[in-house]
């Protein structure tokens, strides 16, 4: 069970781990011990997850996102399993939190009265600052 946080954990049965040999550092040890982790998140089937929290994750998943709705993250940064595999279960955690904030929405304004007038007043002052640079003798 992986917990987001007082609400939401993640059943065993959503996260699936596959171990595979790492290009990262370890040197010999990386042709020899599987060290990377790759963590599914069956997010789509999950029934901890909202619809909206399931949308937000999704954006921010991006192509991480496999076409049958789960979430895919790898690790291979450190030589350790261990180590790649509570790394890559934090990245989970921190991606599914970010899901979980609902973005504000943006309530339109409308300029003043008073600040449309001095934009047209300033948009005035400089078109006869403009005409006053031609040749004096051009409108004769």
């Amino acid at each position: 069970m992986l917990v987001i946080n007082d609400q939401i954990s993640l059943q065993d049965w959503e996260l699936t781990e596959q171990f595979m040999r790492a290009s990262g550092p370890g040197g010999q040890n990386v042709n020899k011990v599987a060290t990377a982790v790759e963590l599914r998140f069956e997010a789509a089937r999950s029934p901890s997850l909202e619809g909206p929290v399931k949308t937000r994750l999704k954006r921010l998943a991006g192509r991480r996102w496999t076409k049958d709705g789960a979430v895919v993250l790898q690790c291979d940064e450190t030589r350790s399993q261990i180590r790649n595999r509570e790394i890559v279960r934090q990245r989970l955690v921190e991606l599914i939190q970010k899901a979980l904030i609902a973005p504000k929405r943006r309530v339109k304004t409308k300029p003043t009265y008073g600040s449309q007038q001095r934009r047209l007043k300033a948009k005035k002052v400089r078109g006869e600052v403009k005409a006053l640079r031609g040749r004096p003798g051009a409108e004769d």
